[in-house]
């Protein structure tokens, strides 16, 4: 970051567009942030501006006096400002999310180190001292003579943040803003295509770019986010979607959080994280129990019908109608004679289902799918979605997305894949089934789910096919992929400007003669994921982005 010079003529422009952009407050409230665009994509951008603007930062679009931070991808980027320019250069943002406020920021200021840096034949990211939790962003630091403290009582993180540098969420990367609180971790660049430009071998190019990446961010708040994760089954069980879903955005900011919480303080400036939120973190963080949850954890109804709703094919409801005629444990659910043969599957395999699939084992898989998959129908699309393409370490089960370049040979395909599938004794048990691409009903969506055995073993996993016309595939992939905070938010901004988004399209919404909202029976086209994002006015987010 530093300073700034410009002619009249930008300040002019720069004052008119800070006018115009909307006062958020929070802990950077006040900043106006100038990014220098060499060697960083506009998507990559577009999601740290719309992280920042949530805590109160804004922007200009030139280095107005207005200016008060500057960000690059490297101190080369940033040399483009002139070396007079580079009076200040601050690296205090991963303290500031820390401290869930502005912390000082003369512990940071450079200023005869400067051009110490400026001599330097390395990236300024290898000469960053070491970080207050110890780690380094490349092992090289630990050697370099270059590396310095400005003064003996603190230590200067990386002091300009390589967003557009991609890297493994768990290897130890320590860029700052890749370390914000609410920050989208991400990942090697990947295609933007729905399909591979490499036509003889279709899913080669497209799961080179998403299947090999790990999400594996460190937990340092595992304490909080296992407490509140058994509070969202606890609820998804009672049927309170909105109480559920509260707590799952929560998570989802407190895990990717670099520092361990120990007061509720340090969170109250968070996105989804309110003053109940705030006051649960509070508790467990001090006391190491949450009341609300041993409640719930005391309260028989709430503990049986929780248990049920855990057996695949049982909802709230009918768990609730289960407890009602008595039933507690899962040896009662044996005897219970209302069970379809989907909910008894669920109940038999009750603990290999609930069993997550390492990685490795999930790509293994893909390729015996894919390899099955082109054998029946050459050209055939097949892809891994779900927390396996969101770059996630384990996954609960597989979502299998399927479709064909040409927008027909599709239709009929499934049939012949289960069955294939099942002879090779990989599909074990059906749980759903159906197929409407040869009727032309529902979008022409054909759906299997099913349970699985990795070769060799008879634990069954979870496994479900959808296969979808090309025309569609688009929005399947999107949906399928997930994760569920980014569906509804896609599913509310489309609301918002007068569509009805799911997974078979995106439709102009009409409004019926009796007042109720219903849906035009064509879909808009789109040919790839990121066409949606940009009709909708959402960043373009890879796969391992998506992990909202």
């Amino acid at each position: 970051m530093a300073p700034r010079k410009s002619s009249r003529a930008k300040e002019r422009g720069g004052g008119q567009q800070l006018q115009q952009q909307q006062q958020q407050p929070g802990i950077f409230d006040g900043m106006v942030v100038f990014f220098i665009q060499t060697g960083l994509q506009s998507r990559r951008i577009q999601i740290w501006k719309q992280k920042l603007l949530e805590k109160g930062a804004k922007f200009d679009d030139g280095v107005s006096r207005f200016v008060t931070h500057v960000f690059a991808k490297d101190s080369e980027a940033l040399l483009q400002l002139g070396r007079e320019q580079l009076q200040r250069f601050k690296g205090w943002l991963e303290d500031s999310l820390k401290e869930g406020k502005k912390v000082s920021e003369e512990p940071y200021i450079l200023k005869r180190e400067v051009e110490e840096v400026n001599k330097s034949s390395k990236p300024l990211n290898e000469i960053c001292p070491q970080q207050k939790d110890g780690s380094f962003a490349d092992e090289e630091i630990k050697h370099s003579k270059k590396a310095k403290k400005l003064d003996e009582n603190s230590d200067v993180t990386c002091v300009v943040s390589e967003v557009d540098k991609g890297h493994n969420a768990g290897d130890g990367a320590s860029d700052a803003m890749s370390k914000s609180p609410d920050s989208l971790d991400i990942g090697r660049d990947s295609s933007e295509d729905s399909f591979p430009r490499n036509k003889d071998s279709p899913n080669k190019d497209m799961n080179k770019s998403q299947s090999s990446l790990a999400y594996c961010p460190p937990n340092l708040n595992q304490n909080v986010t296992d407490m509140f994760g058994k509070l969202i089954n606890i609820y998804r069980a009672l049927g309170d979607d909105r109480r559920s879903f509260s707590y799952y955005k929560a998570i989802s900011v407190i895990e990717k959080l670099p520092f361990k919480i120990e007061s509720g303080d340090q969170v109250k400036h968070l996105p989804a994280i309110g003053k109940a939120m705030q006051d649960h973190i509070h508790e467990i963080v001090t006391t190491g129990k949450l009341s609300k949850l041993e409640h719930f954890e005391t309260d028989e109804k709430v503990k049986t019908i929780n248990l049920f709703g855990e057996v695949w094919g049982i909802g709230p409801a009918t768990a609730l109608k289960l407890y009602e005629k008595g039933h507690r444990t899962l040896e009662d659910l044996e005897k219970e004679d209302t069970l379809t043969n989907a909910q008894r599957l669920g109940l038999k395999y009750f603990d290999d289902i609930k069993k997550r699939i390492p990685r490795h084992e999930v790509e293994e898989m893909e390729r015996l799918l894919q390899k099955v998959g082109e054998g029946i129908l050459p050209g055939i699309v097949i892809i891994c979605g779900g927390s396996f393409r969101r770059g996630k370490a384990t996954c609960g089960d597989m979502d299998i997305i399927i479709t064909h370049p040409d927008g027909k040979s599709h239709r009929g395909f499934l049939n012949q894949y289960v069955r294939h599938l099942k002879d090779m004794n990989f599909l074990r048990e059906d749980l759903i089934f159906s197929t409407h691409s040869e009727q032309g009903t529902d979008s022409g969506v054909d759906t299997y789910f099913g349970l699985c055995t990795y070769p060799g073993r008879e634990q069954r996993l979870r496994i479900d096919f959808k296969v979808y016309p090309r025309s569609i595939y688009a929005f399947g992939l999107i949906a399928w992929t997930g994760n569920d905070v980014l569906n509804r938010r896609l599913r509310l901004l489309a609301e918002s400007k007068g569509y009805r988004l799911d997974d078979t399209g995106l439709f102009l919404a009409a409004q019926t003669s009796g007042g109720k909202r219903a849906r035009a029976n064509v879909s808009l086209s789109f040919d790839t994921e990121k066409e949606v994002f940009d009709f909708l006015g959402f960043p373009c987010l890879e796969p391992q982005e998506r992990n909202l």
